[in-house]
């Protein structure tokens, strides 16, 4: 008789999505009152809201997609590590150029001054 290993039981499947649920909206709750009740300010209140999305993101990977607890994880986890790295690399490229971009192309005050110079303003 052959034993399946992908079979999920369904009471330790709803269970897991309570779980994940009620972790989800309180995560979600947080990062709402923490910017409505302006209870932090500036780059605190960024990495705050980051720190929390990124525990919600691996919370709905754990809970909901259930990634890691199959009995042999590894391929499922080194295709969800190389998606994260491309969409890292995606993400931070776009961010790098168009910081460079905006740095490159806005014109400092020197070159402001030489154009209305030579336009007589």
């Amino acid at each position: 008789m052959e034993h399946n290993s992908h079979v999920i039981h369904p009471q330790s499947t709803l269970k897991s999505y309570i779980i994940g649920f009620v972790l989800s909206l309180i995560l979600t709750l947080f990062a709402y009152f923490t910017v409505e009740e302006k209870l932090l300010v500036s780059d605190t209140l960024v990495y705050t809201i980051c720190s929390a999305a990124f525990i919600q993101a691996l919370v709905q990977l754990y809970f909901f997609l259930h990634l890691g607890q199959e009995s042999k994880p590894h391929w499922n986890m080194l295709i969800f590590f190389f998606m994260a790295m491309i969409l890292a690399i995606v993400v931070v490229g776009s961010l790098w150029i168009m910081h460079h971009l905006n740095y490159n192309m806005t014109p400092t005050i020197d070159v402001e001054n030489f154009l209305r110079q030579q336009r007589g303003l």
